[in-house]
């Protein structure tokens, strides 16, 4: 089997923004890691990390980053104790900023995706009402 140092890269990049996403979550971080201290990490140059993914997948390793804080500000979002203002401070972000990012990710704000996620819900509590009588 051959040696694939970009999938090994890719590989560890990847482990190293899941492990920072959840100390910001978990309040042991309260700043956002740059692509170049990643790269020092990863004992490589920010250059080379970014073209070594970029080359291995057809996207910028921001591409992964946004993707997975994605995934995580949707998870928060789904607590209706988390308050959006909340949500956005835990992940570093101003409020404000942190609903302009999420509509350009998500296509939605934060707000209309909880009102989609209630929607959902009530949708499926229906479902389940009709099928049950």
């Amino acid at each position: 089997m051959a040696f694939n140092r970009g999938a090994e890269i890719l590989k560890d990049y990847l482990a190293i923004l899941d492990q920072h996403l959840k100390d910001v979550v978990e309040g042991r971080e309260d700043e956002m890691l740059e692509l170049k201290e990643i790269a020092a990490k990863l004992f490589i140059h920010p250059t080379h990390l970014s073209n070594t993914i970029k080359e291995y997948t057809g996207h910028h390793p921001c591409y992964f980053y946004e993707e997975k804080l994605l995934i995580v500000a949707k998870t928060l979002l789904k607590d209706p104790r988390n308050s959006i203002a909340e949500v956005a401070r835990r992940l570093t972000y101003d409020p404000s900023n942190f609903t302009k990012w999420f509509k350009v990710y998500a296509g939605v704000s934060p707000k209309e995706y909880r009102r989609q996620l209630d929607e959902a819900d009530h949708h499926t509590v229906r479902l389940i009402a009709a099928v049950s009588s």
